[in-house]
């Protein structure tokens, strides 16, 4: 991937389904692919990476509907999913096509509206991708999606709830609903985390 870049995509990550509000934003370079952005999402929002995950958005000269992530090699449930690390966000988000939705882990189905707000001049001495706003925690891994994350916050929200003590442990102690610091934020290397999900090498 080239290094260098002189514009920002700066996106509106907001998880579905859950309230209050629980969304992030975050400023990424022009030249990431999809691959780049995931990354991107996942370190934002506080995801593990550990499932499955796509894009759906418009092909802004088809016109059709694609979904961008890991490709399936038998594709037996016919989803026709591209690779993420061969396609450009550029050449897909631009103020008249800058809506998609990010699907992470498909048992969960954790549906997250990906909102392109701004195209912005890369500022100097300033290291990208960043995260410079968002609200609310990330949900624990593996919680049961919408409707199990709810039951959840029922039970370590209640002393006198039966598992109580069960999802504090399970969640961690230090777990808290409505706190989220941006500058704690940490994003890792795209390519490295690519070459650990597919066993790809350096020459990808």
């Amino acid at each position: 991937m080239r290094k260098k870049f002189e514009k920002i995509y700066q996106f509106k990550i907001s998880l579905k389904g859950i309230k209050p509000s629980l969304w992030r934003r975050i400023q990424v370079p022009e030249i990431y692919t999809f691959w780049d952005l995931h990354v991107a999402v996942q370190d934002a929002m506080g995801w593990q990476d550990c499932h499955l995950h796509d894009f759906t958005i418009r092909n802004p000269r088809s016109h059709a509907k694609e979904r961008i992530g890991i490709p399936d090699e038998d594709d037996e449930f016919e989803l026709g999913i591209l690779p993420g690390w061969a396609l450009y966000i550029a050449d897909y988000f631009s103020r008249k096509n800058s809506t998609a939705t990010y699907l992470y882990d498909y048992g969960d189905n954790w549906e997250h509206a990906v909102k392109l707000e701004k195209i912005l001049p890369r500022v100097k001495e300033t290291k990208y991708p960043r995260c410079i706003a968002g609200k609310r925690a990330c949900p624990p891994e593996d919680c049961g999606g919408v409707h199990g994350y709810g039951e959840f916050l029922e039970a370590i929200m209640d002393p006198r709830h039966d598992q109580h003590k069960d999802m504090l442990h399970w969640a961690g102690q230090d777990f808290e609903p409505e706190r989220f610091v941006p500058d704690k934020v940490h994003f890792d290397n795209p390519r490295k985390r690519l070459k650990f999900a597919l066993g790809m090498d350096d020459n990808l």
